[in-house]
C-alpha cells in the first residue's frame, strides 16, 4: 500500500493530467453522442486550436523563469495577421515572402519587449500589458477595421493536407465509421497518414527502450524492463488509433506537422539543454540562479523574444485558418495560453511544467471549447467553465505543494 502510495504522489502530476484529458474528452464524447470524436470534427480541432499548442510552448517557457507571463501574445497574433495582410495582399507579395517577413515582425516585437523587461528592468506583467495595447492598435491602424483576405501558402498551412501516396478501398472488415455510426463514412483510408503514424510510433518504441538501455549503462535508476514495455506498447497503440482515426478523414494536416516539429524542439531545449537547466533554476530560486552563474538577463530576453516568434508563427497559422486578416483575430489567445499551461502541471512560482504538459494542456482547453460549442453551450458560460478549470488546476498545485511540505 505504502509503495503505490508513493508512486501515485510521485507521478500524480503527469498522470494526473493525462487522466483529466481522457475524462474529458468521455464526457463530451457522451454528451455530444459522438460528434466530438467524428474523423472530421478531430481534423479541424486540430487545425482550430493549433494556435494554443504554439502559444502555450511559448508561455511555458515564459512561466518557467518565475511565474512570468505574457499577456501580449493575442495582440502580437493580430498584428502579424494585419502585417501578412498588408503585404500578401495590399503590396502583393509572394506569400512565402509574406510569411517569412510576417514571422521576423512577431520576433522584433518579442525583442522588442524582451529589452524592456531584460535590460530596462520594467516587470513583465506590465511591459506585456503595455505592448497588448500598443499591438492591438497598431493592428487597427494597418487594417483600418477592414478584412483582408489571404490565400496560396497561407491556406495550404493553415487548412491543408500531405496529399495521399496510394488512395485505396476500404475494406469492410476496416469501416469502423460503419459500426459507430459516424457521419460522412470514408470509402477509403489515408495512406500517407497510416505509415506515418506505424513508423512513429516504431520510432517511439525504439526511442524507450535505447533510452532506459542507455540510462541502465551510465548507472540511474530506471523502471523494470517488464513496465517499460508496457507502457511504449500503450503509446504505440494509441498513436496508431489517433492515425486511423485522421486516415478516415483528409489524413495527415500540414499543422500537425509543424506542431510536431515544434513540440520535438522545444522538448529538447527544455530537458536536454543548459539553457532548459537554467530556465529551471530561474523559476526555482532566482537569486540561487544568479550566484550560480546564471545570465538571467539574458534568460528573459530570450524567452520573451522567442515568445514573439511563436506569436508570429500562430498568427500566420490563424490567418491561414481563416484565410483573412482580421482586426478581431486573438482574442483572449493569452488565456487560452495561460491556461493551457497551468491545466497542463506548470506552477505558478516557476520552476515546475513542461512541454508535454502544456501540449496536454492545450488539448483539453480545445477538447472544452469544441464540446461546449457542439453542445450549444453558452458563450458566458463557457468562459465560466475554462475560468473554473484554470482556478481549480491551480489550487492543485498548491495543494501538491503543501503536501509535499508536510510529508
Amino acid at each position: 500500500m505504502k509503495e503505490i502510495k508513493g508512486f501515485l504522489d510521485r507521478n500524480m502530476r503527469q498522470y494526473g493530467m493525462i487522466l483529466a484529458l481522457v475524462t474529458i474528452m468521455i464526457f463530451f464524447g457522451l454528451v455530444t453522442k459522438g460528434k466530438l470524436i467524428w474523423p472530421r470534427n478531430i481534423s479541424m480541432l486540430i487545425r482550430q486550436n493549433a494556435y494554443v499548442l504554439i502559444l502555450a510552448i511559448g508561455m511555458m517557457l515564459c512561466i518557467l523563469t518565475g511565474g512570468n507571463i505574457d499577456l501580449s501574445v493575442g495582440s502580437l497574433v493580430a498584428l502579424v495577421s494585419a502585417m501578412s495582410g498588408l503585404m500578401a495582399t495590399t503590396l502583393g507579395l509572394p506569400s512565402w515572402l509574406a510569411i517569412c517577413l510576417s514571422m521576423l515582425t512577431g520576433l522584433l516585437a518579442g525583442m522588442w519587449q524582451g529589452f524592456w523587461i531584460a535590460v530596462v528592468k520594467v516587470p513583465p506583467f506590465i511591459t506585456t500589458l503595455a505592448g497588448m495595447l500598443v499591438f492591438r492598435g497598431l493592428n487597427n491602424i494597418i487594417l483600418d477595421g477592414k478584412t483582408l483576405p489571404l490565400s496560396g501558402l497561407y491556406t495550404t498551412i493553415g487548412t491543408g493536407s500531405v496529399p495521399d501516396i496510394a488512395p485505396n478501398t476500404l475494406p469492410d472488415f476496416l469501416r469502423i465509421g460503419d459500426l459507430l455510426k459516424l457521419q460522412n463514412k470514408p470509402d477509403y483510408l489515408n495512406v500517407t497518414m497510416l505509415i506515418v503514424g506505424f513508423v512513429l510510433s516504431g520510432l517511439y518504441l525504439l526511442y524507450v527502450l535505447l533510452n532506459r538501455k542507455s540510462k541502465q549503462a551510465r548507472g540511474y535508476e530506471v523502471a523494470s524492463l517488464k513496465s517499460t514495455i508496457g507502457k511504449a506498447l500503450l503509446f504505440f497503440i494509441i498513436i496508431n488509433i489517433c492515425s486511423y482515426w485522421l486516415a478516415m478523414d483528409e489524413g495527415l494536416p500540414i499543422l500537425l506537422i509543424l506542431l510536431a516539429v515544434l513540440y520535438a524542439i522545444y522538448s529538447f531545449i527544455a530537458s536536454k539543454t543548459i539553457l532548459g537547466r537554467h530556465l529551471y533554476a530561474m523559476g526555482g530560486n532566482i537569486k540561487a540562479a544568479e550566484l550560480s552563474g546564471v545570465n538571467t538577463k539574458k534568460m528573459m530576453f530570450f524567452v520573451y523574444s522567442n515568445m514573439g516568434l511563436l506569436a508570429g508563427i500562430a498568427a500566420v497559422v490563424t490567418a491561414g485558418r481563416s484565410m483573412a486578416a482580421s482586426p478581431n483575430v486573438g482574442v483572449n489567445f493569452e488565456l487560452d495560453a495561460i491556461g493551457a499551461c497551468f491545466i497542463g502541471g506548470a506552477s505558478a512560482n516557476g520552476g515546475v511544467g513542461t512541454i508535454w504538459g502544456a501540449v496536454v494542456g492545450a488539448f483539453i482547453m480545445g477538447i472544452m471549447n469544441n464540446g461546449m460549442s457542439i453542445i450549444g453551450f453558452d458563450v458566458f458560460l463557457q468562459s465560466l467553465a475554462k475560468g473554473m478549470v484554470v482556478l481549480l488546476a491551480v489550487a492543485f498545485d498548491m495543494f501538491s505543494k503543501s503536501r509535499s511540505r508536510l510529508g
